[in-house]
């Protein structure tokens, strides 16, 4: 084939295509933006999104329409860096004039590091539209989600519009033959299921409640020779009373794998999520966690996990260690399950009592669903405490015990920062003091 051939042929590929030229219109709304369960109050914001689609089309044809934050409506919070390749937006079209119906658009989870308080940079949501009837499309933009994935877990913001949005793009529709009367299809937009580590975007599973009747990211324990079953992670806010000030938040997930008839959890935190102020012995810090049933079966299980495997350094970061524990299923059927209160045991002399510090999960959701069939002697009772506290303080250890009470006396007025919380620990015998 000649050059000259070859420039005729894309020559007339381009005209075809600037027959019917790609158009975009902006618009700019406020928009209410929820953080998962436990991850702070709903902010307000105003975003500019640019829609891009064919100006012209017609009636049968299936076209791309794109979707771009101009301006995000938020900054990155001041918590922590966001990855690169971690952040995944999905976005709902509003379609309206000559057809009707809503577009589901979705972004590739690809982005730069973005730093604390640093603009949110997303990919561009891209979908299929298949047009339906003849007339002026408009193309909206609403409603959309944007799910972070990190090391220990994806976070889901929900974030819709306060008030009417105006703008978006127009497609000129002309009649053609056939014609899909199905309404918006949204084939091929889905970005296989838009399913970004256990959070589930198109049914915008958010903290546990399913608000799309979709399936909880790969979360539901079926059958089918499955044996391992990943939770998502849930935002929790643990209420460790005056002993830590202001609560512990951290993301918690609950994974679990198929032994026989039971199923062996995993539960992990958020690592290095804080700093130590001052040096930590080998383990000095041991967790344990009720995991609370719920659905067919009830009561809870409890996992526990080692100390830390090696002393931490002043200004080191510090990480609770993973947990584990059994569930045998004393019921057939779905059921869910979810983090519960905490205990976390600390030792600063070795061979002397812990000191236990009660943590109760003051906000929580499902991690994980399994479909459980019944077990002899399986779970259904009630649950567990973690240990006996003492109100409002510190676990009891014995008045008698020296060993408790020079532990103690090594950490007192010492702050140990974990998961952004304070912990104070005073000596015991000011504590009897104040009952």
């Amino acid at each position: 084939m000649s050059a000259a051939v070859v420039a005729l042929l894309l020559g007339g590929a381009g005209i075809a295509i600037t027959a019917s030229p790609a158009q975009a219109a902006e618009a700019t709304f406020k928009v209410k933006c929820v953080p998962p369960a436990g991850g702070g109050d709903p902010v307000e914001g105003e975003t500019t999104a640019k829609v891009t689609a064919p100006a012209t089309a017609k009636v049968g044809d299936e076209v791309e329409v794109v979707w771009e934050t101009v301006k995000p409506a938020s900054n990155n919070t001041d918590l922590m860096d966001i990855p690169k390749d971690a952040v995944q937006p999905t976005g709902w079209i509003t379609v309206g004039g000559g057809q009707a119906g809503e577009l589901k658009v979705v972004g590739e989870k690809k982005n730069p590091p973005i730093p604390k308080k640093a603009p949110m940079v997303m990919s561009a949501m891209k979908g299929k539209l298949k047009l339906t009837k003849a007339g002026k499309v408009t193309l909206t933009p609403g409603k959309y989600d944007v799910a972070v994935t990190f090391p220990f877990g994806t976070f889901v913001t929900k974030c819709a519009p306060v008030g009417e949005v105006k703008g978006g793009a127009t497609i000129d529709v002309t009649g053609g033959s056939g014609g899909d009367n199905g309404g918006t299809n949204n084939g091929g937009a889905n970005n296989g299921g838009a399913n970004n580590g256990g959070a589930n975007n198109g049914g915008a599973n958010n903290g546990g409640a399913n608000n799309g009747g979709a399936d909880n990211g790969g979360a539901n324990g079926g059958s089918g020779g499955q044996t391992d079953f990943p939770g998502k992670a849930v935002a929790v806010k643990f209420d460790c009373g005056e002993t830590v000030p202001g609560g512990i938040t951290t993301p918690v997930t609950v994974n679990a794998k198929k032994n026989g008839g039971s199923y062996d959890l995993t539960v992990k935190t958020a690592k290095d999520a804080m700093k130590a102020p001052v040096p930590l012995p080998k383990g000095a810090l041991k967790p344990s966690m009720q995991i609370k049933l719920g659905g067919a079966d009830s009561g809870a299980v409890k996992v526990s996990g080692p100390g830390n495997p090696e002393p931490i350094a002043q200004g080191a970061g510090v990480s609770l260690s993973d947990m584990t524990g059994t569930y045998k299923p004393g019921k057939t059927g779905k059921v869910t399950l979810s983090p519960s209160d905490m205990t976390i045991e600390v030792t600063m002399v070795a061979g002397s009592a812990p000191l236990s510090v009660p943590c109760k999960a003051a906000t929580s959701g499902v991690s994980l669903e399994l479909d459980t069939v019944a077990q002899e002697g399986g779970s259904g009772s009630p649950s567990t405490t973690g240990g006996t506290s003492a109100s409002g303080g510190l676990a009891e250890t014995g008045a008698e015990d020296e060993g408790g009470i020079k532990a103690l006396a090594l950490v007192a007025g010492t702050v140990i920062l974990l998961g952004g919380a304070v912990f104070t620990f005073t000596p015991w015998r000011r504590l009897r003091g104040t009952r």
